[in-house]
């Protein structure tokens, strides 16, 4: 518990050179307004700057790849039961479906008979961001994720981080 306790009290606020909000009320309301879901119960969003250009498709498949890894197997399958696509395909990334998109975003949707999640990553202004969103269907949703949100805090902003450090190399 104390490690979660760790997570919990390192995922707010600024992390060095990457903005970080936590809260329904503190993601920004230009990406907070791209999630699909109509009551949003967990909000967070992670922005770094970057001189690298990419579509926010490619910001998203070089953030979770085309199919999940078996860490993210483990947490969004077995963990969040999220009903995932198999295999690589241009209408899923990391098996999560690309529900819509715009010029400067792009939304994935997946969902789990507890609870729904949405993640958005939208790259604008030499700023990409990557927000969650997740509603709970069924109160085991808000259990299950109150305990992996300190984890997820934990490591998006790194997949994110890496994200960036990869795509500036390929310049």
């Amino acid at each position: 518990m104390r490690l979660l306790t760790w997570w919990s009290e390192h995922a707010r606020g600024d992390r060095g050179d990457m903005d970080c909000a936590v809260g329904v009320d503190d993601v920004p309301e230009s990406v907070r307004a791209l999630s699909s879901l109509p009551d949003i119960h967990y909000a967070d969003c992670f922005t770094l700057s970057t001189d690298a250009d990419a579509t926010p498709e490619q910001w998203a498949r070089t953030t979770f790849g085309d199919v999940p890894n078996a860490g993210e197997q483990l947490i969004w399958r077995g963990f969040l039961g999220l009903r995932l696509s198999w295999g690589r395909s241009p209408e899923t990334v990391a098996g999560w479906r690309v529900a819509a998109r715009g010029q400067d975003w792009i939304r994935l949707e997946a969902a789990s008979w507890f609870l729904s999640a949405n993640l958005v990553v939208r790259a604008a202004d030499g700023r990409v961001s990557l927000g969650t969103f997740l509603r709970h269907d069924r109160h085991l949703g808000h259990g299950v994720w109150r305990t992996l949100s300190p984890v997820h805090r934990y490591l998006a902003p790194r997949a994110l981080r890496a994200a960036v450090a990869r795509n500036e190399r390929r310049r």
